[in-house]
């Protein structure tokens, strides 16, 4: 039985209605993924779950006692305390009393903490204040930490603890990639594909959208459907839809067309009128005018300057230090015209000091760096400090401009915006109502119109969809001059850079041939002390000793469930194609909605067991 249930649901914001008629159920255990462009509505589909609004029409029903979670897509700016009083939060009112009674521990007012702790065991409090701390224990959070002091990952990371407190049946994620570095985005990973609640997501993340989905759910021009399997067997079936309502529609204006010459045709025509055939034709103009087209894509444009010299920047042996913290230890790189560089290591390891060394915001207290002749920089700043709120986006960009010139080309500025997405009338919208992807859009429209030879992009990818991810990697694949950037998302980092510098911590930074997967390929293994007498022990001799062990351990038994495993899972990958392909018949969706129901459970529980198999061949081979 559904955990829960949104049945014909609209909803609005003004205007065409922004959800039609919604159905959509979430199943105990999968994993479902919420796509579509900026502004479809995903994050008012996720708050129309959590019951934060009410539909215009339509219900959305909830089975007795289920229980729901959501981490929001931003930092509330009111959230204080320490990490231990932001986690109880997620308990209301008697959070606050478990929190209240750890503040009074080991103070002196022991008549204030007798009276909190009588108020607790009356609401037989202290089975939630346990489940507060292994939840803490579970996500390595420190209790005491002052949580406005955190990073934003961390405090991600604290606010994911506050849901999970509740013990969620379905838990609500928007964006929980957003501020976290590529180690703590694999963490997550792994956590929630071992959680046992549901969870709903969505996320411009494709590497943690391919690892995580068993479900893709779509939003397009106001329509939820329901895409079984993963992301990349949705991408396949999404081509073949699109194809064939594009010729269902071109044979619908063929027809109406027809219909319109015949109408407007003479006496003779008018004589012998079908009223049948002009009611069915207002029927078709009505048609045609509630047809909601599909969004297009950005056609984003990158301005260029003159050729930069050969050498951009070159560092010698650079060396930098916060206070005790060394940055960058015998730092050296040569940088040419035309690499495209990617930066990466976790949060506070110090990309953001390293691109403001090699751009000489600051200098470096050892060792040199030169930066080559003809530079032109264009700066992607992750914060958006280079938009004026108090402007629109069209001064923004414009910065009293009517037209601006891209390759020698002049467009007017509001043309130029619409190739962004932006319409005239939301060119016109005050700042502060866009959303965090269209701002992000609007600064690459700003970056994009300044000539440069090298750009500059610290974390870029935030907040945009797919699509305009997509055209932006073929953007950046033909710019002509250099490219700095800094991205927490593998699968960009991979499609974009031609090399990786990698901060390892303790101020080592690695130098690899290209991107993030090219990186762990090449990465070095994590160094094994041994013990001292046996230091000196040839390493050929250690390896074999390794392998012998390891056959030694893995007996007969698994030795045989590791032989057979490759065709297990070759049997449920041919089942899980079969069993999609079926449910993407139209007919499928005209069966009794139990048979749909059980469809996809099952469909979900080959996935696991997938998942599964695939995850004991590697325990066994490893």
């Amino acid at each position: 039985m559904p955990l829960l249930q949104l049945q014909r649901v609209d909803f609005s914001v003004g205007g065409p209605l922004l959800l039609e008629h919604v159905d959509l159920a979430i199943e105990p255990g999968e994993r479902v993924c919420v796509v579509g462009r900026n502004g479809e509505g995903k994050s008012t589909l996720l708050r129309l779950i959590a019951g934060e609004i009410k539909p215009d029409d339509g219900e959305v029903r909830v089975q007795n006692g289920v229980r729901i979670a959501r981490l929001a897509q931003e930092v509330p700016q009111d959230t204080h305390g320490s990490v231990f009083d932001v986690v109880a939060q997620g308990l209301g009112d008697l959070g606050a009393l478990l929190a209240q009674y750890h503040h009074l521990l080991g103070g002196h007012d022991l008549a204030a903490l007798g009276a909190v702790q009588a108020r607790i065991e009356a609401q037989h409090g202290w089975d939630l204040d346990r489940r507060v701390s292994q939840v803490l224990e579970r996500l390595e959070l420190p209790a005491d930490a002052d949580f406005a002091a955190l990073s934003g990952g961390m405090k991600r990371r604290v606010l994911l603890a506050q849901a999970l407190v509740r013990a969620p049946d379905v838990l609500l994620l928007d964006e929980p990639t957003n501020h976290l570095d590529i180690e703590a985005i694999a963490w997550l990973e792994e956590f929630l594909r071992s959680a046992n609640f549901a969870l709903v997501f969505v996320t411009h993340d494709r590497s943690f959208l391919r690892a995580l989905a068993t479900r893709i759910v779509e939003i397009d021009r106001g329509a939820v459907t329901s895409w079984p399997g993963d992301y990349d067997n949705y991408l396949h079936r999404r081509e073949e839809r699109l194809h064939a309502q594009a010729l269902d529609d071109a044979r619908f204006d063929k027809k109406l067309a027809a219909e319109e010459v015949w109408i407007r045709q003479g006496i003779k025509a008018r004589r012998t009128r079908n009223e049948g055939r002009v009611r069915a034709l207002k029927a078709m103009r009505r048609e045609r005018a509630q047809r909601r087209e599909l969004s297009g894509n950005a056609k984003m444009t990158l301005a260029t300057a003159q050729a930069s010299g050969k050498k951009v920047i070159e560092a010698k042996h650079v060396e930098f230090a916060w206070g005790e913290k060394a940055m960058l230890r015998d730092f050296s790189t040569t940088i040419l015209r035309g690499d495209r560089v990617g930066i990466i290591g976790p949060n506070g390891s110090g990309k953001s000091t390293l691109l403001q060394l090699l751009l000489g915001q600051i200098e470096p207290q050892r060792g040199e760096i030169e930066r080559g002749t003809h530079l032109e920089i264009a700066y992607f700043d992750q914060h958006r400090a280079a938009l004026r709120e108090d402007w629109n986006a069209l001064d923004n960009v414009a910065e009293g401009r009517e037209y601006i010139e891209l390759d020698g080309q002049r467009k007017h500025v509001l043309g130029y915006l619409q190739d962004f997405l932006f319409s005239p009338e939301r060119a016109r919208a005050p700042i502060t109502r866009l959303s965090g992807g269209e701002r992000n859009r609007l600064l690459l429209a700003k970056l994009f119109a300044q000539p440069s030879n090298l750009l500059v992009m610290d974390e870029p990818t935030n907040d945009l969809d797919v699509e305009t991810l997509e055209l932006l990697e073929d953007l950046l694949g033909a710019y002509r001059g250099t490219l700095l950037l800094v991205s927490h998302d593998r699968q960009f980092i991979d499609n974009v850079v031609t090399s990786t510098l990698v901060l390892e911590g303790d101020g080592r930074v690695g130098d690899y041939v290209g991107g993030y997967s090219d990186w762990l390929r090449q990465k070095p293994a994590p160094r094994q002390e041994l013990p001292a007498t046996k230091a000196q022990e040839p390493d050929s001799r250690l390896r074999v000793d390794d392998e012998q062990k390891a056959k030694r351990k893995l007996g007969y038994k698994h030795a045989r469930e590791l032989e057979q495993l490759p065709a297990r899972i070759e049997t449920l990958e041919g089942e899980i194609a079969a069993r999609t392909q079926a449910m993407h018949d139209p007919a499928f969706f005209k069966q009794d909605g139990g048979v749909i129901t059980a469809a996809n459970q099952a469909l979900a529980a080959q996935q696991a067991e997938l998942d599964a198999a695939y995850a004991r061949w590697q325990e066994l081979e490893g």
